[in-house]
């Protein structure tokens, strides 16, 4: 076993050494040198490439490789953390299920994966996959940028009168008169995500045709005369915003869109708490 471990250990200094070596160095000079005033690029290595991953490259070809660098760099700052601290005895409080299995049961590091429940990591997948998608922009032109910022905005959108919409009800504010027919009132109809199988057919059907008119004719640029991604007034609608300057444009924009983000996080929150049970302040039982 130790000779093995000599030997291992002897290739891989050997192996080192020859990424320094002079004639490799000679092989690609030209094409490391096109680098060597970039960010990172420090004594007494200079510019370390030992896999070569730099030979012929051009400038596309090296943003392309620091770009997927930094990202990987930022993501292993967090797996660093997280592992330390929860070896460190450190976890979230509560529950990561329905069904009571609480956070600090879930063991470290790789053991993690096994034990967390599938929809859990289904979640985590789901994180993921936004994250590409949404947040972390690779090669995204104006049309993309555009087309995400639009998504972005009429989500907050939604998601702003969903969150309003749920801790108003389950303040006990409910709509007068009855939803059907057969006179069930409005207040009979529960909270959150129980109301969905409250709710008559009829009733659901509505919503979504509601819902399917906005997506067609209401939330969309119709007439093209949109100044900006989420511009929905198709000169009809403008509460004097042509009145405002373009620094005032600019902050109110801004703001939408923070508190659209606040408030898809928000929502998400109650949903989960809401399956986990318990009281949250303000809002009251879940």
């Amino acid at each position: 076993y130790k000779f093995t471990m000599k030997l291992i250990i002897a290739a891989t200094l050997a192996a080192s050494a020859a990424a320094f070596a002079p004639s490799q160095v000679a092989q690609t000079s030209t094409s490391l040198n096109a680098f060597e005033g970039e960010v990172g690029v420090q004594a007494p290595l200079g510019l370390f490439d030992p896999l070569g991953l730099l030979d012929d490259a051009d400038q596309d070809r090296f943003d392309r490789l620091r770009y997927v660098e930094i990202k990987h760099g930022r993501i292993s700052q967090l797996a660093f953390l997280g592992n330390i601290i929860t070896r460190a005895g450190v976890h979230l409080p509560g529950n990561i299920d329905s069904a009571g299995t609480s956070f600090d049961s879930i063991p470290d590091g790789w053991a993690a994966v096994g034990a967390i429940p599938q929809g859990g990591l289904l979640q985590i997948v789901a994180f993921v996959g936004a994250l590409e998608l949404f947040v972390i922009l690779d090669d995204a032109d104006q049309d993309r940028f555009d087309r995400l910022r639009y998504v972005e905005v009429k989500h907050g959108r939604i998601a702003q009168l969903a969150f309003l919409g749920n801790i108003i009800t389950r303040a006990g504010v409910h709509l007068p008169g009855t939803i059907d027919k057969a006179g069930d009132p409005f207040d009979s109809i529960p909270d959150g995500w129980a109301a969905i199988n409250a709710i008559p057919d009829a009733g659901v059907a509505q919503l979504i045709l509601f819902v399917g008119f906005l997506e067609l004719g209401v939330m969309k640029d119709v007439t093209g005369e949109a100044e900006f991604p989420g511009d929905f007034r198709n000169g009809s609608l403008d509460y004097g915003w042509d009145n405002f300057d373009e620094e005032t444009k600019l902050s109110k924009r801004g703001i939408e869109l923070n508190n659209g983000r606040a408030a898809m996080l928000g929502i998400l929150g109650l949903m989960v708490h809401e399956q986990l049970g318990g009281e949250l302040p303000i809002v009251g039982q879940m």
